[in-house]
């Protein structure tokens, strides 16, 4: 019972590929403004800065090792940023959207031979680049990664094991990355299940959850004049209609502005640590307005129970 007269902030990080390199910019907000995370819980980019957060990693140290990653002649000369290159960009001359185009038919054409288009080792490489070899329950912040079950369509949580595993399971991009076994499951990107874990941060007692979604809003000029237009769209939609389902439970809500960009663009990571920053910000007067909500709350319920006691 004690539990229940105890402010508690939990925080729910979305995924979304590189957009997620805004969560940076949040927690940097954050720690200035010394709110203080007692529980954080991530999907795909979401648990993988959040899993180096937690451990001890600050946001400043973070955004450095973002920058040295992306200069490095690992990252320059890696799948991802080719990837990057064939998802095409704005601006981009005809010439150039050609060849996009070709290179984007050419990884959709190796998904119909392999479990995914990237090695798994590529991604676990970066991740041991920011993820130190420890166990979960070991973190200086608890820390929970989410991931799916292939198998039996669950929702997988890890509380415990190995830091670096779960954040490699819950970062397996269906269809880009291959899904890892883990004794009998099968699993792949938490974001299939639950995008954004607000659920998870409730559920380990949390008494307010901020949530920061990073994926990009449904365009409304989008054409859609091939079989694969509409698969995708109905995919996004889906995913929209999860999301909201998700964040009707979180208290607070903080939505980078993440210039709809594709999941591959981590070129762009001194930009979305910046948006990060601005969001935080804007949500400060909702956030301490949550804060002094439930700290009267509580002091009503602590009178209410010394008065009982006294009866």
């Amino acid at each position: 019972m004690k539990r229940l007269f105890r402010k508690k902030i939990g925080l729910a990080l979305g995924g979304g590929g590189a957009r997620g390199l805004s969560h940076i910019g949040v927690l940097k907000i954050f720690e200035k403004e010394r709110i203080p995370i007692d529980i954080i819980a991530g999907t795909s980019i979401g648990a993988l800065v959040g899993g180096a957060y937690a451990c001890g990693f600050s946001p400043d140290k973070l955004g450095i090792k973002v920058e040295e990653f992306i200069n490095s002649e690992e990252f320059q000369s890696s799948a991802v940023k080719s990837m990057a290159k064939a998802f095409g960009r704005e601006g981009e001359t005809l010439t150039e959207k050609v060849q996009s185009f070709l290179k984007n038919q050419y990884y959709l054409i190796q998904m119909l031979f392999r479990p995914g288009i990237l090695s798994a080792d590529h991604l676990q490489s970066m991740i041991n680049y920011f993820i130190p070899d420890i166990q979960i329950q070991d973190c200086r912040i608890p820390f929970r990664a989410i991931a799916t079950d292939l198998m039996t369509g669950d929702q997988i949580v890890f509380s415990n094991g190995s830091l670096r595993q779960a954040v490699m399971a819950s970062s397996a991009v269906p269809g880009a990355i291959e899904p890892m076994w883990y004794g009998e499951k099968l699993l792949s990107d938490g974001g299939i299940v639950s995008l954004i874990p607000v659920n998870v941060v409730r559920k380990e007692g949390a008494d307010i959850v901020i949530a920061v979604a990073v994926d990009r809003s449904l365009r409304t000029d989008e054409e859609f004049k091939t079989a694969k237009d509409i698969y995708y769209r109905a995919c996004e939609i889906t995913s929209d209609k999860l999301e909201k389902y998700e964040l009707a439970e979180a208290d607070v809500v903080i939505r980078p502005d993440v210039m709809n960009l594709h999941w591959t663009s981590f070129s762009r990571a001194i930009d979305l640590v910046k948006e990060g920053e601005k969001a935080a910000r804007e949500s400060l007067p909702i956030i301490q307005e949550k804060r002094s909500f439930i700290s009267s709350m509580i002091n009503m319920l602590n009178i209410f129970k010394s008065t009982q006691k006294n009866l």
